[in-house]
């Protein structure tokens, strides 16, 4: 983007390299669904000019197929763009391919590898958009969370991802899977590009300062720390320490039980949504489904309406209690995964333990890139901040990133 704006490189350039980038690599990642066709034009002006974007194949597109992971949508062309893609093409950048989305953007793994070792997962649902960007092949992605889907395959991938503020982002032009939970997010190298990429996006005050104060950071203490790996919780204390040793105030904070409960009605919320979403995939794709999907979507529309709203109110709850926990710090850290990218012969794209509650209430989160385990898979950590403080928690994302790059440099 630099070079770009400095004169050094050409917009077409830029994409060309981008493209190039995809040709050699994504034969062993396979991250990208589709590629916009050979000869799209590319924007001279904007201030995303230059900068090839993946796009989830969650959302629609008018120039390429968009098959939403799932074999039901084969050959499937909208007429229309998504109003967050149809943003990113006005603002100039070159929207290159559709990423990998799993089955319907749920559980069932893709096809896409992890670009650190091909034996692990990249996450999900997100998963070619992360990976696109951690193998080099973009400068930035779009993806989606509903329960982690984007910090959690961030944090297997080793870039930067942030989720929004609820609806900070639009989700329209999307195939909904929950809509209270869906939520539009971005991938990029590191917190600063993703900052920058956000702000220029959506026209927003975003991008990270380099000379902003220490924050305050809270620990955030909770019931399921347990279900967190060593490796993983040694990582999170490393962060803590390396933060509090550069002048950042860090404090304990303890889960109020409202913020527990919110975590376990997550499901609840998630499942009943889904089976009224995707009621007619079940209704008349069933056999087409994942066993996994069906079975959800099956569970789902066995909830009964006054579970669900019961489900909700405990939201509103979480949501209030996580408002009070900011009243004296900047941002929450915590695990962005319980641990490094499972491996694929598992056959899970990870947990979304540590994600889901913060997408229940709808808070900003960052992972953090820059850690790793002892064989070399990135750990990520993760930044929540107070809803609506999506600056705040971007600049204390991008202050702590530095401050880890800058302990791990020999």
């Amino acid at each position: 983007m630099a070079d770009i704006a400095a004169g050094r490189e050409t917009p077409a350039a830029a994409v060309a390299r981008s493209r190039a980038a995809i040709g050699e690599r994504d034969g062993d990642i396979h991250a990208f669904e589709a590629l916009a066709p050979e000869g799209a034009p590319v924007a001279k002006e904007g201030p995303l000019a230059g900068i090839a974007v993946g796009v989830k194949d969650i959302f629609d597109t008018y120039d390429m197929p968009t098959r939403y992971g799932s074999p039901i949508y084969e050959g499937f062309r909208p007429r229309a763009d998504a109003p967050v893609v149809a943003m990113a093409r006005a603002r100039g950048a070159h929207v290159i391919g559709k990423t990998v989305t799993t089955e319907l953007a749920f559980l069932a793994p893709a096809k896409t590898v992890n670009p650190h070792d091909p034996a692990h997962t990249p996450g999900g649902s997100s998963s070619g958009s992360a990976a696109a960007v951690a193998a080099g092949m973009i400068p930035a992605a779009i993806g989606t969370q509903t329960g982690g889907s984007v910090i959690r395959p961030a944090a297997f991938c080793g870039v930067a991802g942030y989720k929004p503020s609820f609806r900070l982002f639009p989700t329209g032009g999307m195939k909904t899977f929950a809509w209270t939970l869906d939520t539009t997010g971005f991938f990029a190298a590191s917190v600063a590009d993703v900052a920058l990429f956000a702000a220029l996006l959506g026209r927003r005050d975003l991008a990270a300062d380099p000379d902003a104060t220490p924050p305050r950071i809270g620990l955030y203490r909770s019931e399921i720390d347990g279900a967190a790996s060593v490796e993983m919780r040694d990582a999170v204390t490393r962060a803590a320490d390396i933060a509090n040793r550069a002048g950042a105030t860090v404090v304990d904070v303890a889960e109020p039980d409202q913020i527990r409960r919110g975590r376990d009605v997550h499901a609840v919320v998630q499942g009943y949504e889904a089976a009224i979403s995707l009621a007619h995939e079940l209704a008349f794709h069933a056999g087409e489904l994942s066993d996994i999907l069906r079975e959800t979507l099956e569970e789902g529309r066995s909830i009964p309406p006054h579970v669900y709203d019961e489900a909700r109110r405990a939201a509103r709850h979480a949501r209030k209690a996580a408002t009070g926990l900011f009243d004296d710090i900047d941002v929450l850290l915590a695990p962005s995964a319980p641990g490094a990218g499972p491996l694929r012969s598992l056959g899970t794209t990870g947990s979304a333990l540590f994600n889901k509650v913060w997408t229940l209430t709808g808070n900003p989160c960052v992972n953090v890139p820059g850690l790793a385990d002892a064989a070399g898979m990135p750990l990520g950590v993760q930044l929540i901040g107070r809803f609506g403080r999506d600056k705040q928690t971007l600049q204390a994302g991008h202050w702590l990133e530095g401050k880890i790059a800058a302990r791990l440099e020999p």
